[in-house]
């Protein structure tokens, strides 16, 4: 049992030796506005935006069909395998598929920019960044 008072969850311990103190509000914005992160944003938006909307509307046509289209999706392939349960096992493939494909996209092309922004924590430029905009504040 503790006996020299109560403990605080938010009492701060000084940094171990080699630890990076963690950057501040002003820190983050400063990098929030750097060409680098404008940059990551983008790529991701690029990749992110089309893929929901090629999914969303892959479903959406699946779900029209299936609501107005019933002869169609009834329609027997093989033995008790029908069109819409083709479809429907497909939801699945192009799931995994964008699944992979994300995958691939973040390791080749979201990683080096995070990295860049990364970089930028890591080297000072966010921390000089907000201290020239707080200097311009005052």
């Amino acid at each position: 049992m503790h006996r020299g008072g109560p403990v605080s969850a938010t009492q701060e311990h000084p940094p171990e030796p080699g630890h990076v103190a963690a950057p501040g509000a002003d820190e983050f914005i400063a990098a929030q506005e750097s060409p680098e992160f404008q940059r990551l944003r983008k790529t991701l938006r690029n990749f992110v935006f089309p893929m929901t909307a090629f999914f969303l509307t892959w479903y959406g046509l699946y779900l029209v069909l299936g609501v107005f289209a019933e002869g169609f999706m009834a329609t027997k392939v093989w033995g008790n395998i029908n069109v819409g349960l083709i479809l429907g096992l497909l939801q699945f493939v192009t799931t995994f598929a964008i699944t992979g494909a994300y995958i691939w996209f973040t390791n080749h092309r979201l990683d080096p920019e995070a990295d860049a922004v990364r970089e930028g924590f890591e080297d000072g430029t966010y921390e000089r960044a907000a201290a020239a905009a707080q200097g311009g504040r005052k």
